[in-house]
């Protein structure tokens, strides 16, 4: 069995690692369960020690880390499930179906809480736009998402797109879902002594096979090898599925409930019996199948989508077959908790595996020893060259580049309405915004990350992803209650790859502690790394924040003549900029520094006069710089400004900062606004005033002007060339 472990690709220490934990040697089915369960998908083996660290606990926490998803609560008995979830390789080799299981994947792990999902957002990266493989794998991506959430009904409600080179060869995907539900129906994955586990939803078929161990190693150079076990989704049964579950919930006929995931059967019942301190005895025999002839370790190893694992609560189990039943789909017994702490597989009469549940739930983990890249060391390092350039010229040549064009052309193939809960639709501010039917609750949602500070700097670059997220959602007027987190990086068994593992975890510890904002799910997708060539290290972070939906911000300039502010400081930093980038080509010097305190204060400056009603209009200040804000700004109601910028130079027109807000106030309100900036000790200028069809900005060197049609109509094209072509 040595060999063969090893030809399956077990790790000669962890194959004597199960060895020991079983005191025998193991058959080939139990190889194929360790193999599984012991991936890096499935059991964090380099990530878990490190993820120990980031703060968990808060006020609003209702559910954290640990269940399959987490939630925090709204007020008024409402609470909001939410998680971030990867699909990367399977979207690299079959990019529609990899992102439309990934949809489906994240919708199953909300509703496992007993939470209705209302909202997608989508976190995406690709190579270079020009690169006919990253346009080839952005359209199959979009049209997946497109594809499985509109059928569904779940409206994509944001996102985060960036192109890098870094990229190319590893694509990522990641998607994230809130979902709403009353405190009351919050349901975890667990089961008592004796009961039935139920297999409920689609039938199993031979898709997705080896789905966890694929997504846990480097793609083939032929990816064609991999396509069998990437899996195809069903929207329209995930609807079915989605209500019957949810319906079973909400009438009390379920004690615990388990999304069959990754590794299939064996993750859902081995994590539940686990979890639930009892082991569990499955009959394959008795699971549905839509293929003949299927064996044990396909059985047990298959991914086919839509389905889910119910505990019923007893004496409930016909009602609970019948509202299945009334959907049209499979619910049946497949399983029974034992007290034994083992799981034992059932097929034909047989017993052919019966592993300790700690055994395949408890992998070993592993602390390395990190070393940063020299290579990365020396870019950061690097003296930035002097940056000479017209600005009239470089306004529109910025908002023509791959990060900062608009996004319209991929949200606008989303369905962001469905469900007439979206307050604030995509581009017309910084966070997604929903409405809690029946109050004044609204929930505000976004997802960030710049890979160019983190390739950089991987601890700031993680810092400033929770940062601006943070931001986003605050110049809405959410108040962030707690995020998630998508930590998509390379090898960790490099010293270079776990240091940025390392560093990323700790710069989310860092100011997720300085914020006050705690994280309650996550998933790491590591090994996204091709021919030695890792991906950037990217923290895509997903916050979530209440608000009184009353009171919002949107981003648009909408009324002329009033005044426009800039909360922060007038000057940024040109290192890791796109306005550098732009101009030389060079990805280089040390990302913008991070005052954690002094960001938390302009966080809750622009909430207070959100919420005082002194402004409707506020926007981030982010990648660009201030005249690619005040563009952005411009272009929702296709409204002008005059603004005067008192700094020479690029570095104040284009530089990039963090804690930096641009907002709008009516004239009557500007002392009361400046009153309290001033009692707060922030710095803040009035930079000009809304109006006409021109945006004016007054420089020491002369003035700018640009028409906001001509920007608007430059800024819309590159991505719907690279869509529509």
């Amino acid at each position: 069995m040595e060999a063969f472990a090893k030809e399956i690709g077990i790790p000669e220490e962890e194959y004597r690692e199960i060895r020991k934990r079983l005191g025998r040697e193991p058959n080939r089915v139990e190889l194929f369960l360790f193999k599984a369960m012991w991936s890096e998908h499935c059991a964090y083996k380099n990530s878990r020690p490190l993820l120990k660290e980031l703060p968990k606990e808060g006020e609003a926490v209702l559910q954290g880390p640990g269940e399959n998803a987490g939630a925090v609560r709204l007020g008024e008995g409402w609470a909001v499930a939410f998680k971030i979830e990867s699909h990367n390789h399977p979207s690299a080799v079959e990019p529609f179906q990899g992102a439309a299981t990934g949809v489906g994947g994240i919708l199953r792990d909300i509703m496992s809480l007993g939470a209705r999902p209302i909202a997608l957002l989508d976190s995406l990266r690709f190579g270079p736009p020009e690169d006919a493989r990253s346009r080839y794998l952005l359209k199959g991506v979009v049209s997946g998402i497109a594809h499985y959430g509109n059928a569904i009904g779940v409206p994509t409600v944001g996102g985060d797109l960036h192109f890098h080179e870094g990229y190319r060869e590893n694509p990522l995907v990641n998607a994230m879902c809130l979902g709403l539900l009353r405190e009351e129906h919050l349901r975890r994955s667990r089961a008592s002594l004796g009961h039935p586990l139920y297999y409920a939803g689609a039938k199993t078929g031979r898709d997705g096979i080896g789905g966890a161990a694929f997504a846990s190693r480097e793609l083939a150079a032929d990816k064609e090898e991999d396509r069998p076990a990437v899996q195809v989704g069903d929207p329209f049964l995930g609807k079915l599925l989605m209500e019957a579950t949810l319906e079973a919930i909400e009438r009390d006929l379920v004690e615990g409930v388990q999304d069959m995931g990754a590794a299939g059967l064996t993750s859902s019942l081995a994590e539940l019996a686990h979890k639930s301190g009892l082991g569990v005895e499955l009959h394959l025999d008795q699971v549905p199948t839509r293929e003949a002839g299927m064996g044990p370790i396909e059985l047990l190893l298959s991914e086919s989508q839509e389905r889910m694992v119910l505990v019923p609560k007893e004496g409930k189990e016909k009602e609970l077959e019948a509202v299945f039943q009334r959907w049209g789909l499979d619910c049946v017994p497949v399983a029974k908790t034992i007290p034994e702490r083992v799981f034992r597989v059932l097929f034909r009469g047989e017993v052919v595996a019966e592993v300790p549940t700690e055994a395949l739930a408890e992998a070993p983990t592993y602390v390395r020893v990190g070393r940063e890249d020299p290579e990365i060391r020396r870019l950061r390092e690097t003296p930035l060259p002097p940056l000479e350039a017209d600005p009239q010229e470089v306004l529109p040549r910025l908002l023509a580049s791959p990060n900062l064009a608009s996004r319209e052309a991929v949200y606008e193939r989303y369905d962001h309405q469905v469900g007439t809960r979206t307050a604030l639709v995509p581009g017309k501010g910084d966070a997604a915004v929903l409405w809690v039917k029946g109050t004044n609750l609204g929930i505000a949602a976004k997802v960030d990350h710049n890979p160019r500070y983190s390739r950089l700097h991987p601890r700031l670059g993680a810092m400033h992803a929770l940062a601006e997220a943070c931001r986003n959602v605050s110049v809405v007027g959410g108040r962030p209650l707690a995020y998630t987190d998508g930590l998509n990086l390379g090898s960790p068994e490099t010293p270079e790859g776990y240091f940025e593992l390392q560093e990323t975890i700790a710069g989310l510890r860092e100011a997720s502690e300085a914020l006050g904002v705690p994280v309650v799910s996550g998933n790491v997708s590591l090994y996204n790394e091709s021919g030695g060539r890792r991906i950037p290290p990217t923290a895509m972070v997903g916050v979530v924040g209440v608000l009184d939906v009353r009171r919002r911000a949107e981003m648009g300039f909408r009324k002329p003549g009033e005044v426009i502010l800039l909360l922060g400081e007038e000057r940024g930093h040109l290192g890791a900029s796109e306005v550098l980038y732009l101009l030389t080509g060079r990805e280089l010097g040390h990302p913008p520094p991070l005052d954690l305190a002094r960001e938390r204060q302009v966080q809750e400056a622009i909430r207070e006069l959100i919420a005082l009603g002194l402004t409707r209009t506020a926007h981030d200040l982010a990648e660009g710089g201030l005249l690619v804000a005040l563009a952005e700004m411009a272009f929702p109601y296709g409204l002008g400004a005059t603004v005067e910028v008192r700094e020479r130079g690029l570095k104040a027109l284009f530089g990039e900062a963090p804690s930096r807000v641009l907002f709008t106030v009516a004239k009557e309100d500007l002392q009361e606004a400046t009153l309290r900036l001033e009692e707060l000790g922030l710095p803040y200028r009035v930079l000009g005033e809304t109006g006409g069809s021109t945006l004016t900005v007054l420089t020491p060197e002369g003035v700018l002007e640009w028409g906001v049609a001509e920007l608007l109509a430059v800024w819309q094209r590159p991505l719907r060339e690279v869509l529509d072509g």
